[in-house]
């Protein structure tokens, strides 16, 4: 089932003027509601990769795991246009069966790959892989491209609320009509989770070969609430 999240208020406009009538009686208001919505393929893919070991020495395993973390980074650095950074970094005793003493220590670090090359991100996936575990895949859209797509379903909206304005004002017999206030607000799909992240990891681990990506879209809709005050003969 898709959610949609509501994200906070963009724009609310009054008409000049309202604060003088506002203790005076209103009539003929109408509430209207108009809703575009408009599907942009995802173009910024996350990925999460992870190295992880046990040892009964913790200084030895950290210095594994910094080895394969540094040699992922030095790796990934290499490709352009990728942006890489480290992730979350963890270290956690292992007890006996009884938890009476510390057995082993084991640490699990990640380094994390954006971008919106998704061919030449899933490639460099695949080469890593020969060294590190494969977390997640998530999909999103970037600020810009969301930020650009409401722009246009603002537009959009507010001539959807105009179009209603005038059906309502002309079914009422009025002879047009103002605008008393208009909320304008945006919803966006949440980014996408590819798969589980230990099914995604053991298949990685055992073919090593560049996962297959498909980016899917992002649905981002704007609704435009408002009242409207019917000019009536």
């Amino acid at each position: 089932m898709r959610q949609l999240i509501a994200l906070p208020l963009l724009l609310t406009l009054t008409l000049a003027g309202t604060h003088a009538l506002a203790d005076s009686p209103r009539y003929n208001q109408v509430a209207l509601r108009a809703e575009v919505q408009q599907s942009v393929n995802h173009d910024t893919l996350r990925v999460t990769l992870f190295a992880e070991d046990q040892d009964s020495d913790p200084a030895r395993l950290a210095n594994r795991i910094t080895q394969k973390l540094n040699q992922g980074l030095d790796n990934a650095r290499q490709v352009e246009g990728i942006r890489v950074s480290s992730g979350n970094r963890r270290s956690q005793p292992v007890y006996d069966e009884k938890r009476s003493r510390i057995v082993a220590w084991r640490e699990r670090g990640e380094i994390i790959l954006e971008g919106s090359d998704f061919t030449a991100l899933s490639s460099l996936t695949g080469r890593l892989l020969s060294d590190l575990s494969l977390g997640d895949m998530q999909f999103s859209l970037s600020p810009s491209s969301r930020r650009a797509t409401e722009d246009e379903l603002i537009r959009e909206a507010i001539e959807a609320f105009k179009a209603r304005a005038e059906i309502a004002s002309q079914s009422l017999g009025g002879n047009g009509y103002k605008i008393v206030n208009l909320n304008l607000n945006t919803q966006f799909m949440p980014p996408i989770l590819l798969r589980s992240a230990p099914k995604m990891a053991m298949m990685a681990d055992a073919e090593m070969a560049s996962p297959s990506v498909e980016g899917g879209q992002a649905d981002v809709t704007v609704s435009a609430d408002g009242v409207i005050e019917v000019n009536l003969p």
